[in-house]
């Protein structure tokens, strides 16, 4: 991650103050407000905190939490979806007062090595030593000095891995030696062993692989020297990684501390087991929902199940201890819908308030506090799914110190309809370098997704066969014997 000062206006701050400021402002989509709304069904009623006796503002709502008197009733158009991925990734930095490559309080946490899997690296990983830090032997065979033949020791002797410095090794002879050892002082190259043959207590070379000088020899510092940069801040720990910083010295590294994530899943209607009945459904979130934001470098907290009861997610929301409160459903403007007017109540700066892509366009995103978000994802599970890559994972990104994944386009195998407006995201699958557009992609479904590699960005108005369009990583990807029929 970049290292700014959001306060010194540099470029990437003015491109998150000038989306969001097209965000709220109507006029700068070309229309008027009223055409807007008239026009566009993703868009609601927008409200801003803050300003003397507007919604959400102190002294706007009475002790009920019921909205205070409003001017005339203002629409505004969604969010384009580019510009709603922007706002999102900056809103961090933004509310910081002082960004760096550390943890979301500044200070990296250090981590044993076994736990530092899938966290992010919170400062550079420099060598702490030589690698190798000895001259060593890379294959199993002779250590030879000079050229040959070479005469071998009288006892049967070798030089082995972990033993300490052999004797010097005169010009002219040869000694055993394992792969890792340390290479006797003198010697000039090593013969593997079925390159070699020993008879007589004199060792000879094959005629077919002559020995040139450092052959099968890994010289101190082939790899790197001690200082080195190894990786920059940000990468995500691997597996690999995790064996190269032990190699290099390491027991533990610093770390970016994970932002601690509450999930609140909203409705009536959300059954926890056994089958639908009586018009109540499965709760398909709840499951999903943790080990995704884990994926995407969160720690979450807890997922908890609220009715949809107004000062039950008011409680909720305002006495939660996580950096990021992530709501499903409630976003729209139905009688249920209780999140706008909790924002409302918590004086809350609401950053995004509908975006324009399908599905999931009522989506939402705000700031409860300076260091403290809320990402409301729509109910229905695709949706919720768009909104999750749409804002949760930028927002994510940047609180975790990952670098922006780089755009990753790929051609249509298939014609795909868009709508008229909105971008569209619709699940694909990659065979033979090209992107499969998958069945099963409406709002409410999983079916695609559950297969899919990623989630393809339709411009407005759909895209032709071959038409290279940006792919959505997902943080796995499920193998798949072939395109849905």
């Amino acid at each position: 991650m970049t290292n700014r000062d959001p306060r010194g206006g540099d470029a990437l701050d003015r491109e998150f103050d000038e989306a969001l400021a097209l965000a709220k402002d109507p006029a700068s989509q070309g229309r008027t407000a009223q055409d807007s709304a008239s026009q566009d069904p993703a868009q609601r009623p927008g409200w801003s905190s803050g300003a003397p006796g507007a919604p959400g503002a102190p002294g706007a709502s009475g002790a009920s939490g019921a909205p205070g008197p409003r001017g005339p009733h203002r629409h505004r158009p969604a969010t384009p979806w580019p510009d709603a991925r922007a706002i999102a990734a900056r809103a961090p930095r933004k509310s910081r007062p002082s960004p760096t490559t550390a943890t979301l309080d500044g200070t990296p946490v250090a981590r044993p090595l076994p736990e530092a899997l899938g966290h992010v690296l919170a400062a550079p990983l420099t060598a702490l030593t030589d690698l190798p830090s000895f001259d060593t032997s890379a294959m199993d065979g002779w250590a030879l000095a000079g050229p040959g033949p070479w005469r071998l020791p009288a006892a049967d002797q070798s030089v082995l891995a972990g033993h300490a410095e052999a004797d010097p090794l005169p010009d002219g002879h040869a000694i055993r030696i394992a792969t890792g050892a340390r290479v006797p002082p003198g010697a000039t190259a090593v013969l593997r062993t079925e390159h070699g043959a020993a008879t007589g207590g004199w060792l000879y070379a094959a005629p077919a692989h002559p020995v040139s000088p450092g052959q099968d020899i890994r010289p101190r510092g082939q790899e790197c020297r001690s200082g080195d940069l190894l990786l920059p801040a940000g990468a995500v720990i691997t597996p690999v990684i995790l064996g190269l910083a032990a190699a290099a010295g390491y027991d533990e590294l610093p770390t970016m501390a994970r932002p601690r994530v509450e999930i609140l899943v909203l409705g009536d209607e959300l059954l926890r087991q056994g089958l639908p009945h009586d018009g109540r459904i499965r709760d398909a979130l709840g499951p999903m929902l943790a080990p995704w934001l884990r994926a995407l470098g969160a720690e979450p907290l807890a997922t908890r199940r609220l009715a949809d009861d107004a000062e039950a997610l008011y409680a909720a929301v305002a006495e939660s201890p996580a950096d990021v409160v992530l709501t499903t459903g409630g976003t729209a403007a139905g009688p249920v819908d209780h999140v706008h007017p909790t924002l409302r109540r918590l004086d809350a700066e609401l950053l995004v308030d509908g975006v324009a892509v399908r599905p999931g366009h009522p989506m939402l995103l705000a700031r409860l506090a300076p260091h403290k978000h809320l990402v409301g994802l729509p109910g229905n599970p695709l949706a919720a799914v768009s909104g999750l890559l749409t804002l949760a994972e930028p927002l994510l990104r940047t609180l975790t110190g990952r670098p922006a994944p780089a755009p990753c386009p790929a051609p249509l195998a298939a014609a795909v309809h868009g709508h008229p407006r909105d971008t569209r995201l619709v699940p694909v699958v990659f065979r033979e370098d090209e992107a499969f557009p998958l069945r099963f992609n409406g709002p409410a479904m999983l079916r695609g997704v559950a297969v899919a590699d990623g989630l393809a960005v339709i411009p407005p108005g759909g895209a032709e066969r071959g038409t290279d369009v940006e792919v959505l990583d997902l943080p796995w990807s499920t193998a798949w014997p072939g395109p849905q029929e």
